[in-house]
């Protein structure tokens, strides 16, 4: 029954990260790339991702780089304005689930002062990201030259709409994430609501991507967050091996493709 629930879920995972990747490229770096040349791409860099997160987007910009002569650093660009998407994403999917279900954040602030600390973290967030635009657009402070630098491209060129159209386009796989969860957590007798898993999953996704070893950071807040069940750890370094594995799987099975998207002769 997990299985049933994972791969899906793990399918889903890569169109639709694929195709909010796929979105960016064609805005910021290629208008001419199609779905079809991102899919095999996006899906070998899961192998490389097995070591590092950021080794996986370095493939991407090492293939926009040789088959369509983007700059490195203007494709690199485009991959740190994903990530930026994607840390408020969690942030806002993370803003609704305390706003929705601030009694249960309350509840489990047995350690540690959650509340407190999550609405510290969501109103900085969320006051920075005007100024982040109206920088990058050259609004304010308009004789600063950092905004110049290559590996901003993708961030001078972004407006509000392309934050808005990639979060939507990322969005689905953040609540397939939640729902999953909140299924699989019952298939291992743990008694966790949607409400909680909408609240402190995105958190806890934040954590896994801090440089620690072995998710250390995502390991800690599972067992800060429900103390009452111990299993959560196994859980969770269960659901991400299976994740990170079955994401490699994928590219495996995209590799010859991805090989000759990479090495043969670039498209005239």
């Amino acid at each position: 029954m997990w299985l049933v629930l994972m791969i899906p879920y793990s399918l889903f995972f890569f169109l639709v990260d694929s195709h909010a990747t796929w979105r960016a490229i064609r805005w910021f770096n290629t208008p001419e790339i199609k779905l079809t040349n991102v899919l095999p791409i996006r899906a070998s860099a899961y192998i490389l991702s097995l070591v590092n997160e950021q080794v996986g987007k370095g493939a991407m910009s090492l293939y926009l780089l040789r088959r369509y002569d983007v700059p490195g650093w203007k494709a690199v660009s485009t991959m740190v304005l994903l990530g930026m998407v994607e840390i408020y994403q969690l942030l806002i999917f993370s803003a609704i689930g305390v706003a929705l279900y601030f009694d249960l954040v309350q509840e489990a602030a047995v350690s540690l002062p959650l509340p407190q600390i999550m609405l510290s973290v969501f109103v900085v967030a969320f006051l920075y990201f005007p100024f982040h635009v109206a920088y990058f657009r050259g609004h304010v402070f308009k004789n600063s030259t950092i905004r110049d630098k290559p590996i901003f491209h993708a961030l001078r060129q972004a407006e509000l709409k392309h934050y808005v159209l990639i979060l939507l386009c990322k969005a689905p796989n953040l609540i397939g994430a939640v729902v999953v969860y909140s299924l699989a957590l019952s298939l291992f007798s743990v008694d966790v609501s949607f409400g909680q898993m909408l609240a402190f999953l995105p958190v806890i996704f934040l954590a896994a991507a801090l440089p620690l070893p072995f998710h250390a950071g995502a390991l800690l807040l599972w067992a800060v967050l429900f103390p009452d069940f111990p299993e959560v750890g196994v859980f969770s370094m269960i659901m991400h091996t299976f994740f990170v594995v079955f994401n490699a799987v994928i590219g495996v099975v995209f590799l010859p493709l991805a090989n000759r998207e990479l090495f043969v002769d670039r498209p005239v």
